[in-house]
């Protein structure tokens, strides 16, 4: 399409396809993975407290910016997240705490589609995967919720790709 804008002005220098094009690469990361970083100083600090299925609580130091089910992929807390934040499944389900749920923003209609298909849904319920850590969600505390639903065979725990 350039090249037919270029044509039409015939006095126009033809410069551009003689220049050399750089490119920079960063390498990919595969489906269900984050970039993790530290963070860069204790304002990024976000601590979030997971409360288990066991009811034991993991507190983690998350940063602005972490996903909250890939965050707990990577601290081994078992939420599944089969579709990989696709939108897909309900297997990243938790439970937030009240006091924090109206600082999340509202949830996409395609979440929405999801958390009917959970069991066990609570009027606090959210996808992990769709809830991003911010500043204003200092201290907040998710739980799992007992079951999950999946097609798998009951028991069967799948690993993050």
């Amino acid at each position: 399409m350039f090249s037919k804008f270029v044509a039409l002005l015939p006095t126009a220098p033809r410069i551009f396809a003689a220049q050399p094009r750089f490119f920079s690469r960063t390498l990919p990361l595969a489906n269900g993975e984050f970039e993790w970083t530290d963070p860069k100083s204790e304002d990024d600090v976000v601590n979030i407290t997971y409360i288990t299925r066991d009811g034991s609580h993991k507190k983690i130091r998350g940063k602005v910016g972490d996903n909250v089910m890939y965050l707990a992929h990577r601290y081994d807390i078992e939420v599944e997240g089969a579709c990989e934040a696709s939108l897909a499944c309900c297997t990243c389900h938790v439970y937030v705490d009240e006091s924090f749920y109206d600082k999340l923003p509202e949830p996409k209609e395609e979440e929405e589609d999801m958390l009917d298909l959970a069991p066990v849904l609570k009027p606090n319920s959210r996808l992990s995967c769709q809830i991003i850590l911010n500043k204003e969600l200092e201290g907040i505390t998710v739980t799992l919720p007992r079951i999950t639903r999946n097609f798998y065979v009951d028991g069967h725990k799948p690993e993050p790709h």
